[in-house]
C-alpha cells in the first residue's frame, strides 16, 4: 500500500487502513499501549498513533525515542482526545531508523532559536521551524504564480558579474587565481587579466541590470534567485547570501508599479492567509501576537502614497523623540518608517520621489532636479520591505549619472545600449525574499527563516 502525507488526511478516510511514514515527536506509554506523535513535515502537529501491546513487536516499539523513523500501518478513526481530530490505530510499525534518545539534540523542552541555529541541520524538524518552512514554500510557489498570471517571463540572472548594480561596492570577489602568489601588473596591483574571466568579477547584489535588458525584449520579466551582500554587519536583518524577487516592465512608469506592487504584495499575503491559518496560530502564540491581525490589515486595506518630503515634514512636526535627527536629505531610518506605518497613517505606505543624492545611478530623475523616481513600500512592524524606481530611460541624463557615481562607463556600454536602441520607460523594484518570509511568519530574526543562513564568522553547513 502506497504511504500517504498527514496533511492529506481528511473525514473521508476515516476507518480505512492506511500507511504512514514519518518521525517519531514523542512516544508516551501507558498499561501496555505507547502513544507515538508522528511527523512527517507536511504539517504543524502530525497526527497520534496509538499501538498495543499485541504487536509482535511491541518491546522495540516501547522503547522508541525521539527523532526515530518509522513507517505505520492502521486504521484512521475518530480520536476522543482533545485537540485532534483523528489518530491511527496501529496494525504495524516498522523501525526504519533509530534514534540515539538522550543524545538526540532535540528533546521535549523548549530550545532557543540561538541554540537551533547552531544544529542547522535537525532544526527544520522542529515546530517553529517547521512551521516557517512551510510557509516559505507558500511564498515561492504564491510568488511564481503572481508573475506567470500576468505572463511575465521568469529569466535568471548572472550569479557571477562585472557590474554592481548598487554601486555599494560591497561585493564578494571570485576569482580563479592562486591567492599565495597573486599576479601583479606594473602599478603593482592584482592582474585580473590573468584570472579566469580576465576581469575582476563578484557575486552579484541584484539580477536588476540584466532583468532590464530582457524587459527590453520580452516586456515584463522576473527574476527570483541568490544574490550577496559582503557587509560585515551582525544584525538581526542582515545576511551575506540571501534571495531576492526583482520584477521589470517595460512601458510602465513610477505610478503604475506602485498598483501592481500593491497587488502583487495582497496576492502572496492572501495565499498564507488562506493555506496557512495553523501555522500563523502557532507562530502568532510562540513570537508575534498581533500577527494574523497585522497580516489581515495589509491584505485588505489600500496602501497610502506619500511623498518623501511630505514624510520629512510629517516627522518633523509629530513631537517624537527619534534616535536619528531627521531632515530633508537623510536616509529614512526604521524607527520613521515604522512611525509613519503605524502611529501616523496606521497602514502601509508608498514613500516616493527620493532626493537624488541617496539613490542609485539608475533612477529615473524628476522635473524638479532635486529628486528621482524612487519608490519604497514601508509595512508596520517592519518599515522597507520593497524597494524600486522607474528607470532614467535618457541615455545622456544615465550617463550623467553614472559619471557622478564614478562608474567606468566602458563597463557599462551595453547597459547604456538599452537607451540608444529602442528606449523607453521602464521600472521595477527588489524585494528581498527573507524579508517577506520574516514578515509573514513574524520572526525576528532574519537567519530563522532561511535554511542555512551566510553571516560574518559563519559559513557552517
Amino acid at each position: 500500500m502506497a504511504s500517504l502525507r498527514i496533511s492529506t488526511i481528511n473525514k473521508k478516510l476515516l476507518n480505512q487502513t492506511l500507511t504512514l511514514n514519518g518521525w517519531v515527536r514523542t512516544r508516551r506509554g501507558s498499561k501496555g499501549i505507547s502513544f507515538i506523535q508522528l511527523y512527517d513535515g507536511s504539517n504543524q502537529d502530525g497526527i497520534q498513533a496509538v499501538a498495543d501491546q499485541e504487536l509482535e513487536n511491541y518491546a522495540e516499539i516501547s522503547k522508541l525515542t525521539t527523532g526515530a523513523s518509522v513507517s505505520i500501518r492502521g486504521r484512521l478513526v475518530e480520536s476522543p482526545a482533545k485537540g485532534q481530530a483523528f489518530e491511527i490505530q496501529a496494525e504495524e510499525v516498522k523501525i526504519i531508523g533509530t534514534s540515539s534518545g538522550e543524545q538526540y539534540p532535540l528533546q521535549k523542552k523548549g530550545h532557543t532559536l540561538e541554540f537551533l541555529r547552531e544544529i542547522a541541520h535537525l532544526r527544520p524538524r522542529t515546530n517553529t521551524l517547521g512551521a516557517v518552512f512551510r510557509i516559505r514554500n507558500t511564498l515561492s510557489w504564491a510568488i511564481h504564480s503572481f508573475f506567470q498570471e500576468r505572463n511575465f517571463l521568469y529569466v535568471q540572472t548572472p550569479i557571477i558579474t562585472a557590474n554592481d548594480a548598487e554601486g555599494a561596492g560591497e561585493m564578494f570577489h571570485v576569482t580563479a587565481l592562486e591567492l599565495e602568489s597573486l599576479p601583479r601588473n606594473a602599478q603593482g596591483k592584482v592582474d585580473y587579466e590573468k584570472d579566469f574571466f580576465g576581469t575582476d568579477v563578484s557575486l552579484t547584489v541584484s539580477g536588476q541590470l540584466g532583468a532590464e535588458v530582457f524587459a527590453l525584449a520580452f516586456t515584463d520579466v522576473y527574476t527570483f534567485g541568490p544574490t550577496f551582500r559582503a557587509e560585515n554587519s551582525n544584525t538581526s536583518r542582515h545576511l551575506a547570501e540571501f534571495w531576492m524577487i526583482e520584477p521589470e516592465m517595460a512601458f510602465t512608469d513610477l505610478q503604475q508599479m506602485l498598483v501592481l506592487t500593491e497587488e502583487f504584495l495582497k496576492y502572496v499575503i492572501g495565499v498564507c492567509l488562506e493555506r496557512h491559518e495553523e501555522e500563523l496560530l502557532f507562530l502568532q502564540k510562540m513570537y508575534e501576537p498581533d500577527l494574523l491581525e497585522t497580516l489581515k490589515h495589509i491584505h485588505q486595506t489600500q496602501f497610502e502614497t506619500l511623498s518623501y518630503t511630505e514624510a520629512i515634514d510629517i516627522l518633523q512636526k509629530s513631537g517624537e523623540s527619534f534616535e536619528y535627527p531627521v531632515k530633508w536629505g537623510v536616509d529614512l531610518q526604521s524607527e520613521h518608517e515604522r512611525f509613519l506605518t503605524e502611529k501616523h497613517l496606521k497602514k502601509p505606505i508608498n514613500l516616493i520621489d527620493y532626493p537624488t543624492e541617496i539613490k542609485a545611478f539608475y533612477m529615473k530623475q524628476n522635473t524638479d532636479g532635486k529628486t528621482v523616481a524612487a519608490m519604497d513600500v514601508l509595512f508596520p512592524r517592519l518599515g522597507e520591505i520593497v524597494g524600486g524606481s522607474q528607470r532614467e530611460d535618457a541615455l545622456e541624463a544615465l550617463s550623467d549619472r553614472m559619471k557622478q557615481h564614478g562608474l567606468q562607463q566602458e563597463k557599462y556600454d551595453w547597459y547604456l545600449d538599452l537607451r540608444r536602441f529602442g528606449s523607453v520607460p521602464h521600472s521595477g523594484f527588489g524585494l528581498g525574499f527573507e524579508r517577506l518570509v520574516q514578515f509573514v511568519t513574524g520572526m525576528k530574526n532574519i537567519r530563522d527563516v532561511i535554511p542555512f543562513p551566510r553571516v560574518p564568522g559563519n559559513a557552517k553547513f
